[in-house]
């Protein structure tokens, strides 16, 4: 299991479709997942801070969780099976639950616990954007503005058919 970061949510154009990126902490390899619009609102709100006046669903999870008394410990993406992602929410005491990665992801940020991106996943899906080799040292690394901007170019380029034979 690889820890992942998440990036950014963009709409992708012209099919105004929610895209959740994830990158790949030890590793050049991002996740683009496909999401719906709630939850894309859901992850950017908790990105940005935005405090809504009533909870949101994932807060109200979050509070459901605190409420029983467990800890989620980590979200696991773990598959990739007929193009459809899965993931688990791991919680103490070493119960798991089957979830979408767009609703795990948002309550990941919630929760702050680390989101984990499977081998399988990752070698069927992931997209490896290195770094540029002839950069000098002090101007290879990347701030969020770089990776949002290596995002977008990257999202005009493709589509979820893309991913129809594994990548």
């Amino acid at each position: 299991m690889h820890p992942m970061r998440v990036v950014g949510v963009r709409v992708e154009l012209p099919a105004n479709q929610p895209v959740v990126l994830l990158r790949e902490e030890d590793g050049v390899r991002y996740l683009p997942i496909w999401i719906g619009a709630a939850e894309a609102s859901a992850i950017a709100f908790q990105q940005q801070g935005v405090q809504t006046v009533r909870p949101l669903t994932h807060d109200l999870m979050r509070d459901i969780i605190g409420a029983l008394g467990v800890r989620l410990e980590a979200v696991h993406i773990t598959e990739m099976r007929e193009d459809i992602y899965y993931a688990e929410l791991r919680f103490s005491g070493g119960v798991t639950v089957s979830a979408r990665p767009s609703d795990a992801i948002a309550l990941a940020l919630r929760c702050d616990v680390e989101i984990l991106g499977s081998d399988e996943v990752l070698d069927t899906a992931g997209i490896e954007i290195p770094e540029d080799p002839g950069a000098a040292p002090e101007e290879s690394g990347e701030d969020a503005e770089d990776q949002v901007e290596k995002f977008r170019e990257f999202l005009d380029h493709i589509s979820p058919e893309d991913f129809a034979s594994g990548g």
